[in-house]
């Protein structure tokens, strides 16, 4: 016989406590041990608390491999009848034998109902270390058990594959929103709606009387970085600058040589080079850059208030003089096709001609925006990567522990991107250098998106350099390889050409795929996401739909033609309390670089997550100092104000 003493940590999460019995069997290599109580007079496992128990083995079981939580409801009169499925969140357990060090099981999860869950000792493990056919045994129980509960399917045709679920009352409690985070999302968005209702803005399905009636929506939720768009949207160089540090900031590329659809002439931008250039001469200096909105070319469009709705698909040219200077905008055009009814505008042109262009370029930012780079980018493809981490890495595996168009014209728009969609767009470097944006001046998405990456690539290269001691040990790692193809099979629907991996062959290739990973679901996000109400609360700036087509010629544009273009009040509201829900964490926020679950318990990846601390803590530092010095500060890649992954 062997007494072990046994402590439990339950966690502090609202409902975390639990009246069921629970009881452990101890897994060894000699055998396995009968479930034993973990009982004490009165109420065990509340929230928060941590408990110490004896338990005595009949017989030795030899060194301890896994331990066996087993949760039942207690013993009730037949007369009362069962208790309803009652869930207990338990954070870690400790053992301790008779002999030998203490051992730590990290559990953090949710276990509801009755049931049993097996834990391992917490030191990470690919799989081709574990020693023994029962730890070897254990881990393929744990896949072949997520693989059943976890299923893909197609939501649409051409988009990245999802999780096989109706409604996310159906998710298993571990992968839902923790109940303070649901219950402030609800109350949120109930108060949003409630204001603009007694505004009697909701519900009112006409336009706008002015742009002076639109200022109300600034009352709504006070935002500085709102009230600098209201103040400078008007203005050439603020609307180029949201190339570059608004919420879509991957568009932008250097320009060498014109689009032959795009027949710009040195007439036309004279005024803005000024004397002594052309424009041959500027591309060839690399001071032009073009964004070309050409995927919305013909996207259906959708019916707002039984009025059918317009896009266009413009092209903008941006100059940048070499001595310095703010970036301007040179020329727009409003298709894909030049001609008499595609003229090209100009910042010389009538100011309510030129306003209109540059406001139907922000409208294909906006659909851009929403389904491409957030919606896809954001948060589809990391929904493939977690799909694809619970179906294929067991708890105890390393990366585990670290990782206006409506809806046809966004599905059309997400498949157009799909077929196109390259590997190394996510790879911010890769993007950077493809883009040949490494040195436009003020451009803090890349500075700071840069700086973040590499913080991320020297953390993931350490906890790789542990786990993977060579290039033949990532071959080795079946599991590995089966999420790495998983991710390429459904994720980039088995698309050779996306540039994708099928398969991992060097710590190398598997340190940047995991950078990937972490950057996209974390920085990435951020970026993207959290200036949406800031953008979008002064609605001329980023109007999400347009009720009038473009323009086909100049000099017809008037104020009330410009409003009459612009969505309709209750649309306004409807986007606008939709982005501010969708800009700011409701609760539980979990920056990047923090781990209050402790999964590790090795000294080495503990060191090189606080080294990690570290490395973002400087760089929020020197984000804050630069942001002292600037109009707009650009605070969307401020480490703390980024959360660890797609938690909205």
């Amino acid at each position: 016989m062997a007494k072990f003493r046994v402590r439990v940590h339950t966690g502090e999460a609202c409902g975390a406590g639990t009246w069921d019995k629970v009881s452990v069997s101890i897994v060894g290599t000699q055998g396995e041990s009968p479930p034993l109580p973990l009982d004490h007079l009165g109420k065990e496992f509340t929230a928060g608390a941590e408990e110490d128990f004896e338990v005595t083995l009949p017989e030795d079981v030899g060194p301890v491999l896994l331990l066996r939580v087993h949760k039942a409801p207690p013993p009730l009169p037949s007369p009362l009848g069962p208790l309803p499925p009652d869930a207990w969140f338990c954070s870690w357990f400790q053992l301790e034998p008779p002999q030998g060090a203490l051992l730590l099981f990290p559990c953090y999860q949710w276990l509801e109902g009755a049931g049993t869950l097996v834990l391992r000792e917490g030191a990470a493990k690919v799989c081709w270390a574990d020693d023994h056919p029962i730890l070897e045994h254990q881990r393929q129980e744990e896949l072949q058990a997520k693989q059943k509960i976890y299923w893909w399917k197609t939501y649409l045709p051409g988009w990245p594959r999802c999780l096989d679920e109706e409604t996310v009352k159906d998710l298993d409690l571990n992968v839902k929103y923790s109940v303070v985070k649901k219950t402030k999302f609800s109350l949120k968005l109930g108060s949003g709606v409630a204001e603009l209702k007694l505004k009697g803005l909701l519900d009112r399905t006409g336009l706008w009387r002015s742009l002076r009636e639109m200022k109300r929506m600034l009352n709504f939720r006070r935002s500085p970085a709102g009230e600098y768009v209201f103040k400078h949207w008007q203005e050439d160089s603020f609307f180029a600058s949201q190339f570059l540090n608004g919420l879509n900031p991957v568009l932008i590329r250097r320009c060498h040589s014109l689009p032959k659809n795009f027949p710009v002439t040195d007439a036309m931008v004279a005024p803005v080079l000024g004397p002594g250039t052309s424009l041959q001469a500027e591309l060839e200096r690399g001071s032009l850059f073009l964004v070309d909105h050409g995927i919305l070319s013909g996207i259906q469009t959708n019916v707002v208030n039984g009025r059918p709705q317009f896009s266009a698909a413009p092209m903008t040219l941006l100059y940048q003089h070499p001595g310095g200077g703010p970036l301007l905008p040179l020329a727009i055009q409003l298709s894909q096709t030049p001609g008499p009814n595609s003229p090209i505008f100009l910042p010389s042109d009538e100011k309510w001609d030129w306003l209109l262009a540059k406001t139907w370029v922000r409208n294909a930012e906006f659909s851009v925006h929403e389904a491409l780079t957030h919606l896809l980018h954001a948060h589809l493809l990391p929904e493939v990567f977690t799909l694809a981490t619970l179906r294929h890495l067991p708890h105890c595996h390393p990366l585990f522990k670290s990782t206006g168009l409506g809806i046809r014209g966004f599905s059309e728009l997400i498949q157009r991107n799909m077929e196109q969609l390259n590997y190394s767009v996510l790879c911010l470097p890769e993007d950077i250098r493809a883009r040949g944006v490494e040195d436009i001046p003020d451009y803090y998405y890349r500075d700071d998106g840069l700086r973040i990456w590499e913080a991320v690539e020297h953390f993931v290269s350490e906890m790789i350099g542990i786990y993977y001691p060579s290039d033949a040990s990532v071959r080795d790692d079946r599991e590995l390889q089966a999420w790495v193809r998983d991710i390429f099979s459904n994720g980039f629907l088995g698309r050779e050409s996306s540039g994708m991996p099928s398969s991992l062959d060097t710590q190398e290739a598997l340190v940047q795929y995991i950078t990937m990973v972490i950057f996209t679901c974390s920085a990435k996000h951020a970026a993207v996401s959290s200036g949406q109400f800031d953008s979008c609360v002064w609605m001329p700036n980023l109007p999400s739909t347009m009720q009038l087509p473009p323009p086909t010629s100049k000099g017809q544009a008037r104020p009330e033609g410009f409003i009459a273009t612009l969505p309709p009040v209750n649309a306004t509201c409807d986007i606008i309390n939709a982005l501010w829900l969708l800009s700011k964490e409701p609760g539980d926020r979990r920056p990047l670089g923090t781990y209050p679950d402790e999964h590790f318990t090795e000294e080495a990846p503990k060191q090189s997550i606080t080294t990690f601390q570290s490395r973002l803590a400087q760089i929020s530092r020197d984000i804050r100092e630069r942001n002292r010095g600037l109009a707009l500060p650009y605070t969307y890649l401020d480490p703390p104000l980024i959360e660890n992954s797609v938690s909205i």
